[in-house]
């Protein structure tokens, strides 16, 4: 990676800070979750945010912003779902999904930087690749952990069943981060050129 210059720094400083908001936001807006079945499903953005900070910052940076977000929480900084943090955070039935986080940024990241023409079918793709990333690691991890260290036999086809409705909102979501990073590039193209040629 290139020298890092402070607007490198401040941009991934930024996305570490919205990744804790976007674990918790129905900490500090209730009405955001969702009812659905009598279930409800709280409006995490973190996979719209791993999206965007792998379009945003490229591969590289993106990456390294996702890893910080993690060594925090890992550190015990309250910054995972749920106000948590600490390190057995790691290995809950949810650990996988902030492994996947890493994963999206470095994958989307490349698949997006430095590209001279930005279309949104493109875009979009890259987006759902980092939604495939999310809930393949994701729910692999968590059927992996209810079926080995946790003592609970659960099948993967219900462990894939469980994931359907914060599926459908992350496609959403999904969807929304690549038309919102196509318009900030229009907007900023300059500083967005330079944080995704690192």
């Amino acid at each position: 990676m290139k020298k890092l210059r402070p607007i490198d720094l401040t941009f991934g400083a930024m996305f570490v800070c919205l990744m804790a908001i976007g674990a918790n936001i129905t900490v500090w807006f209730p009405f955001l979750a969702i009812p659905i079945g009598g279930a409800t499903v709280p409006v995490s953005l973190q996979t719209f945010f791993a999206i965007l900070a792998g379009m945003m910052l490229g591969r590289k940076l993106g990456t390294v912003s996702m890893v910080v977000y993690a060594l925090l929480g890992a550190a015990g900084l309250p910054i995972f779902a749920g106000l948590k943090g600490g390190i057995f955070q790691f290995i809950s039935p949810t650990g996988g999904f902030i492994f996947s986080f890493i994963l999206i940024a470095f994958f989307v990241g490349w698949m997006t930087e430095g590209r001279k023409i930005r279309t949104v079918p493109y875009f979009i793709f890259a987006a759902i690749i980092g939604l495939a990333i999310n809930y393949g690691v994701g729910t692999t991890y968590m059927y992996l952990a209810m079926n080995t260290w946790l003592d609970l036999s659960i099948s993967y086809t219900v462990a894939w069943a469980g994931m359907v409705p914060f599926l459908i909102k992350d496609a959403m979501l999904s969807v929304i981060a690549a038309l919102f990073m196509l318009s900030l590039a229009k907007r900023i193209p300059s500083t967005l050129k330079n944080v995704n040629t690192q």
